[in-house]
């Protein structure tokens, strides 16, 4: 005898069931579908087709007339023109001349990635090995432009300067945010009174935190100017150097994330179970062993989530730079993504698509190349 399950399959409902009910069963059976269409179609309309109408701008020249919008296909000159043409030196830097030093890096850092591509045949699938080939090409090509530019003495362009700020900035924000979560979590008087200190910075606006920081930063009328005068830099101006500049938005961002990596490393932290601890406490542990052998590989996972999510979004930072130096000295602030909104303003609409997918390839590759070889690395390790 067929049970109700059963009769809820296609062809198996009775012949004499009213359309009524059979209605019903159908949308039974499909309701999964019927409640996540509408987030589907909202990521649809929001998410993918802007993407893809983009890259109607990415490949074209886009002028604007009386009629709205006109589009004459350029291919990929407008990606081009940030490696080879006239914003060259704006995106990459300045390449020229490369210094021997520069030279005998770049040579150590292709001999190392080649060796590890080589190695890594033997290990992994050919899908793997794509992927892999992949992020050699790309840091052949950053350590190329690391060597020419920083290591030759020359200036850095928007794509390092990004960097700077995605691997310097998370960085720090990792080390004293975790160290904060590690001070909140032991038995110490107050923790409660910080926790909710440490977190502030994290609910005020961007735009507030730069106007905040750009106040607090003014050697001249701000709250350091009386330390500055004691320290003899009076008339010392970071907005003027570029990398003092570039150290400020780094401060600046890291003062607004660091509660991020907190609060979260503080969760982590609170879940380890305590007769772990005290288990090892009993046998004589010092700290250091507890944290390197209990703790760590406990939090390690979240750790390295945290900071892949954080790295994400500092790829898109815009708000700090322009609000604090409008991208100077000169560009040494600039980000990609505010040197992307620039050239929109300036209405060259198909070079701002194009350093907009340049973002987006770096930033998928930089940060699938630390998931799976960072992430995923440190996590078979801790279940071996």
């Amino acid at each position: 005898m067929a049970t109700y399950d059963d009769m809820r399959q296609p062809g198996l409902i009775p012949a004499g069931t009213s359309r009524r009910t059979r209605f019903a069963e159908w949308v039974d059976r499909h309701s999964g579908t019927f409640f996540i269409a509408p987030c589907v179609t909202l990521i649809l309309i929001f998410a993918i087709f802007p993407t893809i109408y983009s890259i109607f701008f990415a490949l074209s020249r886009v002028r604007f007339t009386g009629d709205g919008l006109r589009f004459r296909f350029v291919g990929f000159r407008n990606f081009s023109k940030q490696f080879f043409g006239s914003s060259e030196v704006h995106f990459l830097g300045r390449t020229d001349p490369v210094s021997l030093f520069g030279y005998a890096v770049f040579a150590v850092i292709v001999v190392a990635v080649l060796v590890w591509l080589w190695r890594s045949r033997k290990i992994s699938t050919w899908v793997g090995m794509i992927g892999r080939t992949i992020s050699a090409a790309m840091a052949i090509f950053l350590s190329w432009i690391l060597c020419a530019s920083l290591l030759s003495g020359n200036s850095i362009g928007t794509l390092y300067t990004t960097l700077f700020y995605v691997f310097v900035g998370c960085a720090l924000q990792f080390f004293i945010g975790t160290g904060l979560a590690f001070l909140c979590s032991q038995p110490i008087s107050g923790k409660n009174f910080f926790r909710v200190v440490f977190f502030i910075p994290l609910m005020i606006t961007p735009l507030g935190v730069g106007y905040a920081m750009r106040m607090v930063a003014d050697v001249g009328k701000g709250p350091l100017e009386p330390v500055l005068q004691f320290m003899g830099l009076s008339d010392w101006v970071w907005s003027v150097d570029a990398w003092s500049a570039r150290f400020m938005m780094v401060v600046s961002d890291s003062w607004q994330w660091i509660p991020f990596i907190f609060i979260c490393m503080l969760a982590a932290l609170e879940n380890i179970p305590r007769d772990h601890v005290e288990a090892a406490q009993v046998d004589g542990a010092s700290s250091w062993q507890i944290f390197r052998e209990i703790t760590w590989p406990q939090v390690l996972p979240v750790a390295v989530t945290v900071l892949l999510i954080r790295m994400i979004e500092a790829f898109k930072i815009v708000d700090l730079p322009n609000i604090m130096t409008g991208g100077g000295p000169g560009s040494a602030t600039e980000s990609m993504t505010l040197h992307s909104m620039y050239i929109w303003r300036a209405n060259d609409l198909g070079s701002s698509a194009a350093i907009a997918y340049l973002l987006l390839i770096l930033t998928v590759v930089v940060c699938a190349s630390f998931f799976n070889y960072v992430v995923l690395g440190q996590v078979r390790k801790v279940r071996a």
